[in-house]
């Protein structure tokens, strides 16, 4: 017996030692064949163009493959790490095959950051009972999702949506039942699906015992039952619902949750009313984001009770007063933005002693106090500082040295002059400064711009009076703005990593050639270029290869000669151009037609001269086109009018002829409202710059320069040319326009009479032509319309009344001889207000006269039937009636009789006393007749 249990043990120990052998190298296990198999034919199924699952052979163990995870004791496949790492080169695509379904015991699979072009998930995946963690964020997996999944009792991870492909449908949920059968799910993580449709989603969610983190990040949900008082979240320490469209208050349940909430973020959201006082029962909260929505009053003070907060986000609110003294508690806080509110006020003292502080956002606020040295003394972690457009005033040594070292600073606005902040040397960390507007008026340092090397993204001194000499300085920051100082001397050198560079409004000097044409230590990707209003000379050089990256150019404003170069038109990727205000000449070079990509084309203020070309038309998305006070002849080509995207045309002050075509109304962001975003986006880039562009331009008699609102304008102005021939009716369809300038041409006939469809016009000048013939009435329409010119023409008749055409002054009609009415003060003749008066009967009462006599018919019938009835039937009423009348004639007549009598005897005394006066003027004359 004894030698029988020493034979058994003896085995038992084997079979250990194989097994703790086996678990020390898994690499000897053998997958199993049926799974083996299964993996191969997935496989088959996938496409794989960056050769990701090569190891997958069949003359290897499955459990040796790339991505593939095997049971240290069974060998049964487990896991499928298939994630791409965001290289779209990478992506696995194709067909998920169901032979999936044959492993058994795969508990992960994870297919996110590939693309599988829109398909819908596949349902056999809710019959795979073994999957813990399911992870198909940002797969391009589109359409209905899937309700089976709600069969993955076992399923403790689940993570779904995510844009990834543009092309890709969205993820959406029509009945979000099935979620709350996933017993076991800790982590739900949903991007951008779209749950609208599901009413009761918070129910559904919160019947979940182990959840633990809710992501419903952009699922288009407009409803946190703002009514319940009470959710049952047992486990929720992450709650996510950011960037949905809850438009209205911050529920109470939020705040009935477990204690051990951590993370809250509301952002995006459109939240409206105050911060509850209720918001102290989350007393272990360690990230709040309530950014960016409609949350109104002061700042509560209990925020300052929330003594784990290590993050707090108000920015772009509308919160008001001062910064509450509390936050000065919150001794653990790393993250504190409060940037784009209404605060006011001066900065409390508490805030200075947030030692744990990293970033301070407090920008974009009615701030104002004086800040020095002392205030950072504890600030010693701070890396992010940003107090721009504010009224704070940095007072600090020349010889301060911080205790921290800043990697973003965004001062904009802030007062830091007059002396340049010669401190900022010591900040090595930095790759973002803003000091533009900040009153600056000094020499930059020497030592600046070595320096400024170190600043690898963005550096900005724009709008100050920041002067010095550039000509040997090399720039090599991606994003620069030296726009708007006092910097003189030749243009600089230039870096191959620079991206956006702007220089315009300074003193710089001498040719652009050596600029344009030096030798770069390789290929540059500069996109945008603005070096206006400065006094460069020179011709244009033929160096355009070297700048293949361009997509905007600003030269306008300096004294540049000579003509467009060919080269130029090598520039295939450019957006904007702004040669305006210089001394250019000769024909716009054909070679422009390349820019097949052109938005934007400012040629003003030049001396071209030739026609206007005809193929300007194939730019399809050409949106400004500005040719004018040049030499241009000829006229204005048809195929203009094939510019569907064109809002702005300025062709004045040339010496174009004919007639004005009369498929300008094929101009559709003309006649349209709301679509300037879509078509501006010709526009956009990645650069960290502004999106927009800007253009001088001549609108209600003066010029102004228009930066962001350019989307928004409108405008025609074909002034100070020779056209002839009629204003074509076809313009009236152009509902949107702004601006209208046909002024100093030759045109004839008369007004449109559909003029005053053009609502939104509210410039209108016609003066100095030969039109003729009345105003017309439809011209009463034009509310907005702020500036009129009808000046010397022929224009006759009476200007239409009781409109605002009679709020501009006389200057507005001068020089028509013909023309009466206000505010003109030759009066019309009475012929011609008849027949004003007839004109306004006809056309605004001419359908009332046919009531007025059907209704005095109807009071005709109803008052006769009234009286001449009532007497019909009532005996009563019909004797006192006549009897009535009779006492009413018995005293007319005695009445009459009475007064006949009297005026009877008033004659005779009259004849007696006539006689009277003709015997005594007789006597006097004639004394004789008394004897």
């Amino acid at each position: 017996m004894t030698i029988f249990k020493g034979i058994i043990l003896f085995l038992l120990l084997c079979f250990l030692f194989t097994t703790i052998s086996t678990s020390s190298h898994p690499n000897t296990l053998l997958c199993n064949q049926i799974e083996k198999h299964a993996l191969l034919s997935f496989k088959h199924g996938l496409s794989d163009p960056g050769n990701r699952l090569s190891s997958w052979s069949a003359q290897k163990d499955c459990c040796a493959w790339n991505v593939v995870h095997c049971h240290n004791i069974t060998g049964r496949v487990i896991k499928l790490d298939l994630k791409n790492n965001g290289n779209s080169n990478f992506s696995l695509g194709g067909k998920v095959s169901p032979v999936l379904l044959q492993l058994e015991f795969l508990n992960y699979l994870d297919l996110s950051l590939n693309d599988f072009g829109g398909a819908p998930i596949p349902s056999f995946l809710g019959s795979m009972q073994s999957l813990r963690y399911l992870n198909l964020f940002r797969a391009s997996f589109g359409g209905l999702i899937p309700p089976q999944l709600g069969n993955l009792s076992n399923l403790h991870s689940l993570y779904l949506g995510g844009v990834y492909s543009s092309y890709q449908p969205q993820l959406y949920v029509d009945n979000f039942g099935w979620i709350s059968h996933l017993s076991s799910l800790e982590y739900l993580y949903m991007l951008d699906v779209n749950l609208h449709k599901e009413v009761h989603w918070l129910e559904f969610t919160s019947m979940l015992p182990s959840l633990s983190e809710l992501f419903l990040y952009d699922c288009k949900l407009d409803n946190m039952s703002p009514s319940l008082r009470y959710v049952n979240f047992t486990s929720l320490t992450v709650l996510d619902l950011s960037f949905n469209h809850f438009n209205h208050e911050i529920p109470n349940w939020l705040f009935n949750l477990t204690t051990s909430l951590l993370l809250l973020d509301l952002s995006y959201n459109s939240l409206k009313g105050h911060i509850p006082n209720t918001i102290l029962e989350l007393r272990y909260l360690n990230f709040l984001d309530l950014s960016h929505n409609q949350l109104i009053g002061q700042i509560p003070e209990h925020l300052g009770q929330l003594k784990h907060l290590d993050y707090l986000s108000l920015e772009y609110n509308s919160f008001d007063g001062p910064i509450p003294s509390s936050l000065g508690d919150l001794s653990s806080l790393g993250y504190l933005s409060l940037y784009g509110n209404r605060l006011n006020g001066t900065l409390p003292s508490s805030l200075w002693l947030l030692s744990n502080l990293q970033s301070l956002l407090i920008g974009n606020n009615s701030l104002a106090d004086k800040i020095t040295e002392v205030h950072f003394n504890k600030l010693s972690k701070l890396r992010e500082l940003d107090m721009s457009s504010t009224s704070l005033i940095f007072k600090v040594k020349s010889n301060w040295v911080p205790p921290f070292q800043l990697e973003v600073m965004l001062v904009s606005s802030c007062q830091m002059g007059p002396n340049f902040p010669t401190w900022l040397q010591t900040q090595t960390s930095l790759q973002y400064l803003d000091i533009s507007n900040s009153g600056i008026v000094d020499l930059a340092p020497k030592w600046f711009w070595k320096w400024a090397s170190h600043i690898d993204l963005l550096i900005d001194l724009s709008d100050n009076q920041i002067s010095g000499d550039l000509s040997g300085v090399l720039l090599n920051n991606s994003y620069i703005d030296l726009s708007s100082n006092c910097f003189t001397g030749e243009l600089p050198r230039l870096s191959p990593q620079v991206i956006v560079l702007k220089m315009a409004n300074n003193s710089f000097s001498g040719s652009i050639s050596p600029f344009l044409c030096q030798k770069l230590n390789g290929k540059s990707i500069l996109r945008i270029l603005d070096m206006s209003t400065n006094s460069l000379s020179g011709e244009l050089p033929h160096c355009w290869t070297y700048w293949q990256s361009l997509s905007r150019l600003n030269l306008g404003n300096n004294n540049l000669s000579g003509e467009i170069p060919d080269s130029l038109g090598s520039l295939f990727h450019l957006n904007a151009l702004h040669l305006n205000n210089n001394n250019l000449s000769g024909d716009i070079p054909p070679s422009l037609r390349n820019c097949i990509y052109l938005g934007l084309l400012d040629l003003g203020d030049n001396k071209f001269s030739g026609n206007i070309p005809s193929w300007m038309g194939e730019w399809t998305t050409l949106m400004v086109l500005s040719l004018r006070s040049n030499r241009l002849i000829g006229n204005i080509p048809p195929q203009i009018c094939q510019l569907s995207s064109l809002i702005i045309l300025d062709f004045a002050d040339n010496s174009l002829s004919g007639t004005i075509p009369k498929c300008f109304n094929n101009f559709s962001l003309m006649t349209t409202v709301g679509t300037e975003d879509d078509a501006f986006s010709v526009f956009e880039y990645n650069s960290g710059a502004e999106n927009y562009e800007n253009l001088m331009l001549v609108m209600k008699g003066k010029a102004s320069e228009y930066k962001s609102i350019l989307k928004l304008v409108r405008t025609i102005d074909l002034s100070s040319n020779g056209l002839w021939g009629s204003i074509p009716p076809e313009i009236s369809n152009l509902s949107r326009l702004q601006s209208l300038n046909l002024s100093f041409n030759h045109l004839v006939g008369s007004i449109p009479d559909k003029m005053g469809s053009m609502e939104a016009l509210e410039c209108l000048d016609l003066s100095r032509n030969h039109l003729s013939g009345e105003i017309p009435q439809s011209m009463k329409n034009l509310t907005f319309l702020n500036h009129l010119g009808l000046s010397y023409n022929n224009f006759s008749g009476r200007i239409p009344s009781g409109t605002q055409l009679q709020s501009f002054d006389a200057l507005s009609y001068i020089g028509n001889p013909e023309l009466c009415g206000a505010p003109l003060t030759k009066n019309c003749t009475e012929d011609e207000e008849s027949q004003g008066r007839d004109a306004i009967d006809e056309n605004e009462g001419g359908h009332e006269i046919p009531w007025f006599y059907i209704g005095m018919a109807l009071g005709f019938i109803v008052g006769f039937w009234g009286v001449c009835g009532a007497l019909f039937f009532k005996k009563a009423w019909r004797y006192a009636y006549f009897q009535f009348l009779y006492d009413v004639k018995d005293r007319v007549y005695v009445a009459t009789a009475i007064r006949w009598n009297r005026l009877r005897n008033n004659l005779r005394k009259r004849k007696s006393m006539v006689k009277m006066i003709k015997l005594s003027t007789q006597l006097e004359c004639h004394p004789g007749l008394l004897i």
